[in-house]
This record gives C-alpha cells, structure tokens and sequence, in this order.
C-alpha cells in the first residue's frame, strides 16, 4: 500500500483514513503488519500509525537526527498512541562510534538501542538502482538486521 495523493493543497486526510482503515483490517487478520513510513513525524500526528506492538526507530549517526528520534518517543506519549515497545537503530555507525555516540551525554530516550553498520554493499547496489533485498546473506548490514529483529523478542 503507498500513500496517495493530496485531497486538495496540502491535504491528506482522505489518504490517512484509507490508510489507518486498511492497516487496522490487515492487522486483525494477520500475525505481522509491517509499516514503513517516510521519515517524519507526520505518520504519528496524523495516527496512522497507532496501535502498534514494536516500533523501531531508525536514525543516522547525527545529533539532528538523534533529536528527531527523541522527538519521535515523547510524540508516542504526548499523543497517547497504544505502541508497545520502541526501539532505536543507529544506521551506518561503526562498534567504536556507537558506544561513543551511546556515551556522549546526549538525551537518548530509548530503552534497546541497536546499531547498523556502514556496509559498501548497500552504497553498491544503491549506485546501481538496486533494491537492498537484492544485499548477499553475509552481507555486514544483514546479519546485523536479522540479529536486532531476533533479539526484539517478536511475539
């Protein structure tokens, strides 16, 4: 399902309500309901999004980015959205960065933070147009994704 257009200048009200329609029949008949939404807050404010088990939030190594993350965790709360659990992943930040970046004093409101790290294989097939489900098995980023998602304890 991709969001759709504008009802009118700057309007998606219709998109959302087909949207938050559509993802609450998809998840009373399915065990898994995954939503990739653009980065932002919109998705939240707009409650598209807000019966969730896990969400993760992805970030890149960046105090801005950081922020927003933050942001992001205490706009769960101030909405009342029903989200379980929340996880943050740190994209594209080494073993030694990220405990740096974990220890840098910095307001991390996350109680799971997991990091990816920087894999040439992505920047590779990013080059070439190519989807990152085409990544090898070993690849660095892989393995390290299907270790956050075994380790979230999905029921």
């Amino acid at each position: 399902m991709v969001m759709g257009r504008p009802e009118g200048p700057g309007c998606y009200c219709a998109a959302n309500n087909i949207i938050r329609k559509y993802t609450d029949k998809l998840s009373a008949k399915y065990p898994y309901v995954v939503i990739d939404n653009e980065a932002g807050m919109e998705h939240l404010s707009r409650r598209t999004t807000h019966e969730v088990d896990l969400l993760l939030v992805i970030s890149d190594p960046t105090q801005k980015g950081l922020r927003t993350a933050a942001r992001i965790n205490s706009l769960v709360d101030e909405l009342n959205l029903n989200i379980g659990r929340r996880k943050l992943i740190v994209n594209r930040v080494s073993g030694e960065n990220f405990a740096r970046l974990k220890n840098s004093g910095m307001d991390i409101p996350f109680e799971e933070i997991y990091n990816v790290p920087e894999d040439d294989n992505i920047f590779r097939l990013d080059m070439q147009g190519r989807p990152v489900f085409e990544l090898p098995p070993d690849s660095v980023a892989v393995k390290t994704v299907f270790e956050i998602l075994d380790s979230a304890d999905i029921p």
